[in-house]
């Protein structure tokens, strides 16, 4: 193969002026990881929400944590980000339209936004089955202390659905963390937007895409450890992670 490979390009100034490649791909790391926290924040949220109103006896607060799921989950996530990013403001009212487009940092905030929503669906699934796996006894006995029905998920079902599906919680931040990559069609310069940039500068592709990939699995594998920590921290005897 005829390629000139030439690993010292991280030092060498990158076009933008804002110093040298190595420079770029770490803030395009460093965006990876505002954008995923904060996806993952959203989808904690709504996804708790969610989760538990398809574990509700209501058929309403049921129907609707269906239709949540359902909806965020059967779409593909770049369809999911055009929707948001190039649809939304024209179906919207003229001024609010305009205000959208023109929002500062706007590939950041539907980045952040639609696959907070998107990854929502995936931990609500994930909820309610934690919720489902609980003995039925442990909602009897709250009942029987006398505790409200929000009472009793918060300080009883949510804290033991939580430790049990915490190992499938991990996978689904990697995947948000990962999922961060397809922002580039919107025009986020994350990761991999900056790896890409780097190659078109420099013509150094495989250079580029090797420290993106080595970047990416150096922040999985810190995630990976710290989550193990903190499962063995809050494992419950006789389930899953517990001893």
């Amino acid at each position: 193969m005829n390629y000139h490979w030439n690993w010292g390009i991280f030092f060498d100034p990158n076009p933008m002026g804002t110093g040298t490649y190595l420079d770029m791909l770490l803030s395009g790391l460093v965006l990876t990881l505002k954008t995923a926290v904060l996806a993952w924040i959203i989808a904690l949220v709504f996804g708790s929400i969610v989760g538990v109103m398809r574990t509700l006896p209501s058929k309403a607060a049921s129907w609707f944590g269906f239709c949540w799921v359902e909806f965020f989950r059967n779409m593909p996530l770049l369809v999911q980000l055009f929707l948001w990013f190039f649809v939304l403001p024209e179906l919207l009212p003229k001024s609010t339209g305009t205000w959208l487009k023109q929002l500062p940092n706007a590939p950041f905030w539907t980045a952040a936004i639609g696959i907070g929503f998107f990854m929502s669906a995936r931990v609500a699934v994930q909820l309610q089955a934690g919720i489902g796996s609980l003995p039925r006894g442990q909602k009897m006995a709250a009942t029987a202390l006398g505790l409200t029905t929000v009472q009793g998920y918060r300080y009883v079902l949510l804290p033991m659905a939580f430790r049990i599906i915490l190992p499938p919680l991990t996978s689904e931040f990697l995947n948000t963390i990962k999922n961060t990559a397809v922002a580039i069609t919107i025009g986020l310069l994350e990761l991999t937007g900056q790896a890409r940039s780097m190659q078109e500068f420099s013509f150094q592709v495989f250079e580029a895409f090797t420290a993106a990939t080595l970047l990416y699995l150096l922040v999985n594998a810190v995630v990976v450890t710290a989550m193990r920590f903190l499962e063995r921290y809050v494992a419950i005897p006789g389930y899953i992670t517990g001893k």
